[in-house]
């Protein structure tokens, strides 16, 4: 293995870690009804029940990007994350919110997109 493709394969797996790692963490804090994440979902109008909704998504989430195989799968999780990033930036910006609450997840999207793009073969829907 070239030097290049050493970095690119760590490149991957630093921005696939972090992203797993905090779509892991979001899962748990929005399963578990957390107060804060409750109370910033109510400043954007969003119910209380929809913690349940994306904190399971986001949980399923974090595990298939780091599973070995199944590419299709991880195509989906890969796009639910960028739905759920953009989703909510926008829902930040439109409610007024901190830039920071906007600047967060855009962040999140660029890491998200290099974990997808540097994905190896072997990560990758073949045809």
């Amino acid at each position: 293995m070239s030097t290049g493709q050493k970095l690119k394969l760590a490149g991957y797996w630093v921005a696939t870690i972090l992203i797993a790692v905090n779509f892991a963490f979001g899962g748990f804090v929005y399963l578990t009804r957390s107060p804060e994440v409750v109370a910033g979902l109510a400043q954007l109008g969003y119910p209380a029940y929809i913690t349940s909704i994306l904190g399971f998504w986001k949980a399923l989430g974090a595990i298939a990007i780091v599973i070995p195989r199944f590419a299709l799968l991880k195509e989906w999780a890969y796009a639910g994350m960028f739905f759920n990033l953009t989703g909510a930036a926008a829902s930040n910006a439109f409610a007024g919110a901190e830039t920071s609450h906007i600047i967060g997840p855009i962040v999140g999207l660029l890491i998200v997109g290099a974990s997808w793009a540097l994905r190896p073969a072997s990560r990758k829907i073949s045809g």
